[in-house]
């Protein structure tokens, strides 16, 4: 099923998360005639559910190239598309000592490294002058990244999708559910076959319509997150970078080898073990309209429910207000989002039949990663020979 590299494909992408819209991306700007389908009217999933942060500083080393390639194709297609991004960098916030000397040892860690370019130890003094919402009682100090982005998930998921069909001539399907799938096709619910040369199936966290059997055993967890955003910050107010708290340490793999953290872990979990029941570590980002954007928590498989319990939210919002100062903390909106999380590898990439691959399981890095793990997929295929 496979092609030459200087053949055109026609290629299917099932799915227009973001997973599914970077797949498309990159086979379109290769010259292939891309159809897209989603089974929904409008994108309303996991990808618009999220701060919308592209967040270089929580990947590990062999996830940190292709998030950086992802933050490249990120400002090409916002300056392409016109979709709103901003380059704001990010703080990990300490207002205890345990934090402090975690983020000391991180930095200390990688002076010899590709990221002490892009790394800086701030003093309480210089948090404050980066950033207006850093809470000073107790502030210690923060670890500043050059490298982080803000986008909006929404405006950003529903704009690529009309930018692909005009710029590439995308043929994108909307309320277009795929039912089946098999080498050299795929069936629609209507009942419609449609053949292409290569399907990519992106479908999150539904793991039982398409291929179930290549899921079946495997690490993939279905993950449930509570998140909320104020209204709009009155008077044109910013929080400036991305921040993130103590919490957020224990949370991202690439804090593991920092000998405190250990120490920091364990007084969370005896001073606050809620926050470990609901897997709450808290981050704010802020919007091209003001609004900040809040979270989060992470409750896995058998725990999900349907229901959001408020809880969660009291408990983001308590910890919240121990780093963060903000104009106003109304709420325009509260919700949740649920996504598949592989346990196994940076994402689950399967090719279980010739010419029909998946990639689902990026987890929280969706939007940090996404495009740069299609990309690293399309460069792979584009080489394959029958």
């Amino acid at each position: 099923m496979h092609q030459n590299k200087a053949q055109k494909e026609r290629v299917a992408v099932v799915g227009a998360g973001i997973v599914g819209l970077a797949h498309a991306w990159s086979a379109a700007e290769r010259g292939h005639s891309v159809t897209l389908f989603e089974r929904s009217p409008i994108a309303s999933g996991a990808s618009i559910r999220n701060f919308g942060m592209v967040w270089v500083i929580g990947q590990k080393d062999e996830a940190q190239p292709l998030a950086l390639m992802a933050r490249e194709r990120w400002l090409r297609v916002a300056n392409q598309a016109g979709v709103w991004i901003l380059p704001c960098g990010s703080i990990h916030l300490a207002h205890r000592e345990d934090e402090w000397q975690v983020l000391q040892e991180f930095y200390e860690s990688h002076r010899s490294s590709e990221r002490s370019k892009w790394l800086e130890l701030l003093s309480r003094e210089q948090v404050m002058q980066r950033t207006p919402a850093a809470n000073p009682n107790g502030l210690l100090g923060g670890l500043w990244s050059s490298t982080e982005c803000c986008i909006d998930p929404t405006s950003a998921v529903r704009a690529i999708p009309p930018w692909l069909h005009s710029h590439y001539a995308v043929d994108v399907r909307y309320s277009t559910a795929v039912v089946h799938v098999e080498p050299g096709q795929l069936r629609t619910a209507d009942g419609n076959r449609h053949s292409f040369d290569r399907i990519v199936i992106c479908s999150g966290d539904d793991l039982a319509t398409l291929k179930p059997e290549v899921y079946r055993d495997q690490t993939i967890r279905r993950c449930k997150l509570h998140m909320m955003r104020t209204i709009s910050q009155p008077d044109g107010w910013r929080i400036g970078p991305h921040l993130a708290s103590g919490l957020t340490l224990r949370h991202y793999p690439n804090f593991q080898h920092c000998p405190t953290l250990t120490k920091l872990s364990e007084r969370i979990a005896h001073e606050t073990p809620e926050l470990n029941r609901f897997g709450i570590h808290v981050m704010a980002s802020q919007n091209h309209l003001g609004q900040v954007v809040l979270g989060d928590s992470h409750q896995y498989d058998d725990e999900i429910e349907p229901f959001d319990e408020a809880e969660v939210d009291q408990l983001i919002l308590r910890e919240l207000h121990k780093i963060l100062t903000l104009p106003t903390w109304e709420m325009q909106s509260h919700w949740h989002g649920i996504y598949a999380k592989y346990t196994g590898d940076i994402a689950f990439e399967r090719e279980p039949e010739p010419g029909v691959h998946v990639c689902t399981g990026i987890g929280g890095n969706g939007m940090t990663l996404s495009l740069g793990i299609a990309e690293r997929a399309w460069k792979r295929w584009e080489g394959a020979t029958e």
